[in-house]
């Protein structure tokens, strides 16, 4: 499965602080900074499904993978297979909290 993520944007009554793309937009992937610089799942809206919002935020890349997140989301274009990583990450660790029938759909079951 090729998977191209890209930055996007969204209104202020959907806030978090980063925002990436993916399957032409049939996927979204919201990320907040923590006060110690860590990076946590925020929330995924996947076509067919909604917005699933992580409410545990406990479960957060280190702070070296955090270090990358923020790297990398600074460039103009992203390093796909270093976001790629970064974003399975993210899912493993939250995976008990996303809806599973979106993850299969959407080949982002991580195992």
């Amino acid at each position: 499965m090729i998977f191209i993520f890209f930055k996007a944007m969204f209104p202020e009554s959907r806030k978090a602080d980063f925002y990436l793309g993916c399957f032409d937009g049939a996927v979204f992937f919201d990320f907040d900074c923590t006060e110690e610089s860590r990076i946590c799942l925020k929330r995924i809206s996947f076509d067919g499904y909604g917005c699933c919002n992580i409410l545990n935020q406990e479960h957060c890349l280190d702070v070296e993978l955090s270090k990358k997140f923020l790297h990398e989301i600074k460039k103009d274009v992203l390093n796909q297979m270093n976001i790629k990583h970064l974003i399975f990450k993210l899912i493993a660790l939250n995976q008990a909290y996303i809806w599973q029938d979106a993850l299969n759909e959407y080949h982002l079951m991580v195992s």
